[in-house]
C-alpha cells in the first residue's frame, strides 16, 4: 500500500513540476532567442531523461542488471514516440502538420543511433572495442554531439527566417528572464528528485507480476521514467508550444540512446550490448520503425485526420502494440 501511495505522490509531483517547466522553458526560448526546438532538445530533454540516466547507472554499477538498463532506454524511446501519437489525439489538426519539419533532423539522428545499438547487439563481437567498451557506444556519443550541433544550426536558421513574425508575437514581454531561469531550475530539481524514485517503485510493483527483467525494464520501468516527458510535453501542448513538446520527445530519444554509451563505459564486465537478451532487438527495431513513420508524417504533412487520430500516429501506435505482443510471446 505504501509503495502505491509513494508512486502516486511522485507522479503528482512530476505532473505539476512538468507543467511549470514547460511554461518557464517557453519563456526562456523566447527571451534567449534559442527557440522552442532548441530548448526542448537540450534543456527539456536532458532534465526529463535524467531518470533514465540514473536508472541506467545504478543498474550497471550497483545492481548488475544490464537488461534493466538497456530495456529502460529502448523502451523509453518507444514510449516517447507513443506519447507523440497520443498528443496528436488532443490536437484538432494532424500534429505532424503543425510542428515544423526541422524535427526530421532529430528523428533521423535517432534512427542512426538506434542502428548503432542494433549493430552492437547483433555483431558486437566482430566489431573493434576499446578495452571493454564497444565501438558502437563510442560512436553513439559522437553522433549525439554532432546531432546537437546540427539541430542548433538548423534552429538558428529557422528563427532568422521567421525573425519578423517572432518580433511581432512576443508573449512574454513583461516576464524577466532571471525569474524564468530561477523558476525553471527549481522545478527541474524537484522533478528530478521525484522522478529518481520512480524506477525503484515501479520495479517493486512490477515484481508482483513475476515478469522477466527485459520486459519489466522495457515497459514498467520505461513508462515510469517517461512520466516527466508526458508531463512536460502535455503541458507544452496546452500552452500552444507544439514544437517544444515534439522536440522534448525527439530530444529525449537522442539523450536516452547516448545514455547507453555512458552505461557501456561504466559496465566494466564487458560490452554492455553483448550482455543483454535478444528481446531488446525487437524494441530497438520497433523504435526505428516508429521514428521512420514519424519522419514520413512530418514530410507528407497531412491536412486532415481520417478520424480523431492522424494516419502516422495510428502507425506508431500499431508498431508499439505489435512490439508489446511479440515481447510478451518471447519473455
Amino acid at each position: 500500500m505504501m509503495t502505491w501511495l509513494a508512486f502516486i505522490a511522485c507522479t503528482a509531483t512530476i505532473l505539476f513540476t512538468g507543467t511549470q517547466l514547460s511554461i518557464h522553458g517557453d519563456v526562456l526560448g523566447e527571451k534567449t532567442g534559442l527557440g522552442g526546438t532548441w530548448i526542448g532538445v537540450i534543456l527539456m530533454a536532458s532534465v526529463t531523461s535524467l531518470p533514465e540516466l540514473l536508472t541506467g547507472v545504478s543498474s550497471v554499477v550497483i545492481f548488475d542488471l544490464p537488461n534493466i538498463a538497456v530495456g529502460d532506454v529502448l523502451g523509453s524511446c518507444m514510449f516517447n514516440l507513443l506519447i507523440l501519437s497520443m498528443l496528436d489525439i488532443r490536437n484538432p489538426e494532424p500534429l505532424s502538420a503543425r510542428i515544423h519539419q526541422g524535427h526530421v533532423i532529430s528523428a533521423g539522428f535517432g534512427i542512426i543511433m538506434l542502428g548503432l545499438v542494433l549493430l552492437g547487439m547483433e555483431a558486437g563481437a566482430e566489431l573493434p572495442q576499446l578495452g571493454w567498451i564497444g565501438i558502437g557506444s563510442l560512436l553513439s556519443l559522437g553522433v549525439y554531439v554532432l546531432a546537437m550541433k546540427v539541430i542548433f544550426v538548423a534552429e538558428q536558421k529557422r528563427l532568422a527566417q521567421a525573425s519578423r513574425e517572432l518580433a511581432e508575437d512576443l508573449r512574454y514581454k513583461d516576464v524577466p528572464v532571471r525569474r524564468a531561469a530561477i523558476l525553471y531550475a527549481v522545478n527541474a530539481v524537484v522533478l528530478v528528485v521525484a522522478a529518481v524514485a520512480l524506477p525503484e517503485l515501479a520495479a517493486e510493483i512490477a515484481a508482483m507480476t513475476g515478469l522477466g527483467q527485459s520486459f519489466v525494464g522495457t515497459f514498467f520501468v520505461a513508462m515510469a521514467t517517461s512520466l516527466p516527458e508526458i508531463a512536460v510535453s502535455a503541458a507544452a501542448l496546452r500552452i500552444g508550444a507544439l514544437d517544444m513538446a515534439a522536440s522534448n520527445l525527439f530530444g529525449s530519444n537522442l539523450f536516452n540512446i547516448a545514455i547507453l554509451g555512458i552505461d557501456d563505459v561504466l559496465y566494466t564486465k564487458g560490452r554492455l550490448l553483448a550482455a543483454v537478451t535478444p528481446q531488446h532487438l525487437v524494441t530497438a527495431t520497433a523504435a526505428i520503425v516508429m521514428s521512420a513513420v514519424a519522419i514520413i508524417g512530418l514530410t507528407f504533412r497531412a491536412s486532415r485526420k481520417p478520424y480523431r487520430v492522424s494516419w502516422d500516429s495510428l502507425g506508431m501506435m500499431a508498431v508499439y502494440a505489435l512490439a508489446v505482443i511479440v515481447l510478451l510471446r518471447l519473455r
